[in-house]
């Protein structure tokens, strides 16, 4: 049922953000929904959850744009197995979580989508990039806190002491 959620999730972020907010950009930046939306599910679910998830809305917007198919995918695949991994191991029922994640994977999906853009060929806009992440930063920051509110509801967290941690060997 998780995946279905989050597929319809990802899916009305992946329309917001190709449809209203990719064009909108106030004080030089424009706000991440999708990423914000990503990174929550991967948070509260997991690395593989979160790699998964990020490859499907990468890949709808890369169809959507018609761009470099796999560009955004890969981007996306990367930033939610890495937080899933970081809920995992370390924060997931901190406070600031979800605010460090977003702000750390904002920074490093700019850059890595500048040096994906450098080997592929493709021509840099590093000044448009640097001069529009202190924006982006902000707005994505802004939308952490309503978008993952909305997504610990969707998606409550799982009890760790439903999982097994015994491995028993088979003979």
């Amino acid at each position: 049922m998780d995946a279905i959620k989050a597929a319809v999730l990802l899916f009305v972020a992946v329309l917001a953000q190709v449809s209203i907010l990719g064009d909108y950009t106030p004080l030089g930046g424009t706000a991440d929904l999708l990423l914000v939306v990503l990174l929550s599910i991967a948070l509260l679910r997991g690395s593989v959850f979160g790699a998964a998830a990020g490859f499907g809305a990468g890949l709808l917007v890369d169809v959507a744009y018609l761009g470099t198919l796999g560009f955004t995918s890969l981007l996306l695949t990367v930033a939610g197995f890495w937080i899933g991994r970081y809920g995992e191991t370390t924060a997931r029922d901190r406070f600031h979580a979800p605010y460090l994640s977003v702000l750390v994977v904002t920074v490093l999906y700019a850059l890595g989508g500048l040096g994906l853009r450098f080997v592929l060929g493709d021509s840099v806009p590093a000044h448009e990039v640097v001069t529009a992440l202190p924006a982006t930063l902000l707005w994505n920051l802004i939308l952490t806190w309503p978008v993952y509110g909305l997504v610990r509801r969707l998606f409550p967290p799982v009890d760790v002491t439903d999982r097994a941690y015994e491995v028993r060997l088979l003979a």
